[in-house]
């Protein structure tokens, strides 16, 4: 055979053995994300669309207007709640404040005795951080109606979140969005773990006085966020991703307590200073 038929001969073979080559760096080069990794990687959306998020214009009163009982409740409490200002309960009021994951997961830490972690209970994590998005929708409308002014805009005395001020005044006061979420999670949590279920309900409780005493809600802000936060669960047990979590979640809870393990906080230290409230406080 001739050189020039030896190479013509082998030139089919090369092309294809480096076409070969080039498929195998390809799917090295973009390794498959697991479904831990994506719920770490990922930016979260609620469960709820549309329609199925609470419309809390539609199912809270207006709050209440200068002059009435109902505000004079509001500045009562208030009142007390600002004398709290530099004590150990302001500063878990600023602790309180964060809502943003990873961090935010772990604020009912302590009730539910587990550490909510990523990687480690990703059901978990994943319930909280999704059901947060819709119990914040679940106030938008009316929050946007009204456009209540915040007690710092109106008493001019210091938050326990200043970094959070001026974004706060731009948001309406009513209903309280950060009580929507942990009123959320404390009913959600409950059906989780029942075992813990007074000490979550009490964590849900002060959760949202931690905004009172953070000078950026009203008391009224309050009670209709807890409100607006059973709402929203009310739909999310209409939802199948949900329940899918919800499940997912139990079966975490109890692998957790099965191999012992328990909140890393300082959790004794964190329910004394959770006992001081104001005293009007509803």
């Amino acid at each position: 055979m001739s050189s020039f038929l030896r190479s013509a001969a082998v030139r089919p073979m090369l092309v294809t053995a480096l076409l070969t080559a080039l498929a195998g760096c390809s799917s090295t080069a973009a390794p498959r994300t697991t479904a831990v990794e994506a719920s770490v990687t990922t930016k979260a959306v609620g469960y709820l669309q549309g329609s199925a998020v609470p419309d809390s214009l539609a199912l809270v009163p207006a709050p209440p207007a200068a002059g009435s009982a109902g505000f004079a409740l509001d500045e009562q409490v208030s009142r007390e709640a600002r004398a709290l200002r530099g004590s150990p309960r302001f500063e878990q009021a600023h602790r309180d404040a964060e809502l943003a994951f990873p961090a935010g997961a772990n604020q009912f830490s302590c009730a539910i005795d587990v550490d909510v972690d990523a990687v480690k209970t990703p059901a978990l994590y994943r319930l909280l951080e999704r059901s947060r998005i819709d119990a914040s929708a679940a106030t938008r409308t009316a929050k946007k109606h009204y456009q209540r002014a915040r007690p710092f805009m109106v008493n001019g005395e210091p938050t326990c979140s200043p970094e959070d001020e001026q974004d706060l005044r731009g948001n309406g006061s009513y209903p309280s969005g950060h009580t929507s979420i942990g009123w959320a999670w404390a009913l959600i949590l409950s059906e989780i773990a029942p075992d813990r279920a007074d000490a979550i309900q009490a964590r849900g409780r002060n959760y949202g006085e931690s905004r009172l005493v953070c000078n950026v809600h009203w008391q009224s802000d309050i009670l209709e966020g807890r409100f607006m936060g059973a709402a929203a669960v009310a739909r999310l047990h209409d939802n199948a991703a949900f329940n899918s979590d919800l499940l997912a979640a139990r079966k975490e809870i109890a692998a957790a307590r099965k191999a012992g393990l328990h909140s890393a906080r300082d959790c004794a230290a964190e329910e004394a200073v959770l006992k001081v409230r104001p005293a009007s406080a509803l």
